[in-house]
């Protein structure tokens, strides 16, 4: 087999040779030396770097083949970012506000969302986004919803991908926190979200001392209604777990279509405690050699939750309550490896792998095994809450030591995986049939997730994969103690990966990603008519059209009926007296792409972003006297500094 260094030689020459072709192999240009092999020895530059750059490279108006949807972690936000080329197209607000967007500063409909939005009595201001599920028909993304989990607060929310705007935000009581979500099933009849934490359930506070007795998990099945597009939570149901603690989940496709597989570390049921002399969650958590994947059949449990007396309300939430789940067939475990972070179903639906983060193996489940031993009533015994456990070595299909600290797979169209290794820094790719290791690759550093392109369907396409790495020490210039974290491009078409990009995330922390084929989405240009609400996705019944301009007074409130078009606003002055209700119906009304207007008010924390088309409402209390200008606060034309106007507030008396 010829050496790697002789292949990138010859691809390097091939370079070359393509830039002498086209006439750049020695002319100067305006920017200096345009000689491919100068520029590249001058600045150090090796064969495989040059060939990288070649692979990623995407010149100006030239679109990427793939884009990737990534979890803005702590910002609450979901990136979109184009592959190849690595460049970051969109930030998608979420569950933060952003006032760029004017999320959250100042639009009626915005403002409500995020309202409801609260938990525990409380607004919230920030999310923890985990893993983005793109919704999926027979077992493929189709392009057409987004959904994103909140860890810190349990919460699901909806995007709709013609505008990339969030929809809608369902919140879950019941839990603590969620990381097993969000995950779809194969037609997404329903949005998946586990919890992690176990907290009590049945009541509002108990003392971990009664942890066994009152402490439960739950896992939610958010029943998607596509034609709406909305999460029906009337039509949503839980199911009722034992108190471990659940991590991710996914959903079986094909043979397996109708059950998910979600995984549970702290089988032991620790309780912590490190300042009274009790042993810390991390080693309490940490004693059992092997914890539980739970094997849950969503489909059955649908059918039960529709039955009368089969569930218990809490927080006005359906629940399926453990003893009912058991009954009804619907809950099974079967042993894995200690801490347990991923449980991948394999695209044909026949496998699950799970990894172990202490353990160096990746474990392959047979779903006909397990099904059968289902079926057959063949269990090993029953956990401390009754859920019947199927015998671990014969469901199983085979193990492979593939590093220390394995956590995630994903999956490429050669029937290989890849596996994000967290302590040895790498991803290592593998093959099920036969069960083997073919290929690693160093990542820098302590790689979390990882994505493939369409990676978690029935028909990934290979390609592409981007590890997901938590640190990124002598990465990138020094910016101080708090580094980005750092998204690495990785060649996976040939037998051996290639290292193509580095792109560091100046947010933190980005967790999953998912990489959907472009051509798949279909988003607007410009809002379908004049007077559009991103909010019904339909015209809205306060649309303001050319010629329907003005200002009118009822009492103490006051209503403007607004357009923006290049460069001005209509009206220009909006007087109202101090304390009046101010309600301002504003409509873009241009329709040429990319015709973009803001509306900020000076000092009133009012901003908004008014797309081509689009209609939005926002309303305050005019509580402090003054005049305050108010501006397009997005660049739109030469004239953009003169789009303005003023409030002005007349003193009260």
């Amino acid at each position: 087999m010829r050496s790697k260094r002789y292949l990138w030689a010859l691809t390097f020459t091939a370079v070359v040779a393509v830039a002498a072709v086209v006439g750049l192999g020695s002319c100067a240009g305006p920017g200096g030396s345009s000689d491919v092999g100068a520029i590249a020895r001058a600045r150090g530059l090796t064969e495989a770097d040059v060939v990288a750059a070649v692979k990623t490279y995407q010149p100006t108006g030239k679109f990427d083949e793939y884009i990737m949807f990534g979890s803005g972690g702590h910002s609450g936000q979901v990136v979109v970012i184009g592959v190849p080329s690595m460049r970051l197209l969109k930030v998608i607000a979420v569950f933060t506000p952003e006032p760029w967007q004017g999320y959250g500063y100042g639009s009626v409909d915005h403002q409500e969302m995020l309202a409801g939005a609260g938990m525990a009595g409380h607004d919230l201001s920030w999310g923890d986004s985990h893993h983005p599920a793109l919704s999926e028909t027979d077992g493929d993304y189709d392009g057409e919803f987004l959904f994103i989990n909140d860890k810190a607060n349990p919460r699901i929310a909806l995007i709709d991908l013609r505008d990339f705007e969030t929809k809608q935000i369902v919140t879950n009581e019941n839990m603590g926190t969620n990381h097993g979500g969000a995950f779809v099933t194969p037609n997404t009849e329903y949005v998946i979200e586990a919890a992690q934490y176990s907290i009590p359930l049945w009541t509002d506070y108990a003392d971990e001392s009664r942890y066994q007795e009152d402490y439960r998990g739950l896992v939610t099945l958010w029943k998607f209604d596509r034609e709406a597009g909305r999460i029906d939570e009337g039509r949503s149901f839980s199911i009722e777990l034992p108190p471990y603690w659940h991590d991710l989940s996914d959903a079986g496709k094909g043979p397996s279509f109708g059950w998910v597989f979600l995984n549970s570390f702290n089988t032991e049921m620790a309780t912590g405690g490190v300042e009274d002399g009790n042993p810390p969650f991390e080693s309490g958590a940490s004693q059992n050699d092997m914890d539980y994947m739970h094997i849950i059949n969503w489909e059955k449990a649908a059918e039960v939750a529709a039955q009368r007396g089969m569930t218990r309300t809490r927080n006005g939430r359906r629940i399926i309550p453990i003893e009912v789940a058991i009954e009804q067939g619907l809950l099974y475990l079967v042993p894995e490896p200690k801490s347990p972070h991923g449980a991948d179903v394999t695209p044909d639906g026949r496998f699950v792998v799970v990894s172990g983060k202490l353990d160096p193996t990746v474990t392959i489940y047979s779903w006909e095994k397990m099904k059968q031993a289902i079926d057959a009533g063949s269990f090993t015994g029953h956990d401390s809450y009754g859920v019947p456990i199927l015998d671990f070595a014969s469901v199983i299909e085979g193990q492979l030591e593939v590093g220390l600290g394995p956590l995630h797979t994903q999956f490429d169209d050669k029937g290989c995986a890849y596996t994000s290794i967290f302590l040895d820094t790498k991803v290592t790719k593998w093959c099920l049939d036969p069960l083997e290791v073919v290929d690693d690759i160093s990542v820098h550093y302590n790689v979390g997730h990882l994505a493939t392109a369409e990676g978690d369907t029935k028909s990934p396409d290979g390609k592409y994969l981007v590890a997901m790495n938590k640190w990124s020490l002598d990465r990138f210039n020094e910016v101080g103690p708090l580094l980005p974290q750092n998204f690495q491009l990785i060649d996976i078409e040939g037998d051996e990966m290639q290292l193509l990009y580095d792109m560091p995330i100046g947010i933190g922390e980005p967790h999953y990603a998912q990489i959907i084929k472009a051509d798949k989405l279909e988003a607007f240009r410009v809002y379908p008519e004049v007077g559009w609400s991103p909010a019904t996705m339909s015209l809205s019944s306060d649309a303001v059209l050319a010629g329907q301009e003005g200002v009118s007074r009822r009492g103490n409130t006051v209503t403007v009926r607004m357009t923006a078009i290049r460069s001005h606003f209509n009206p220009e002055y909006i007087r109202v007296r101090e304390g009046d209700r101010v309600i301002i119906h504003i409509t873009n009304i241009e329709q040429a792409f990319d015709a973009t207007h803001g509306f900020g008010i000076s000092k009133y924390n009012i901003n908004l972003s008014i797309e081509p088309g689009e209609a939005q409402t926002v309303e305050f209390v005019a509580d402090k006297a003054g005049v305050f200008p108010f501006y397009c606060t997005e660049f739109c034309s030469a004239l953009h500094l003169e789009m303005m106007g003023y409030l002005l507030v007349e003193p009260r008396g």
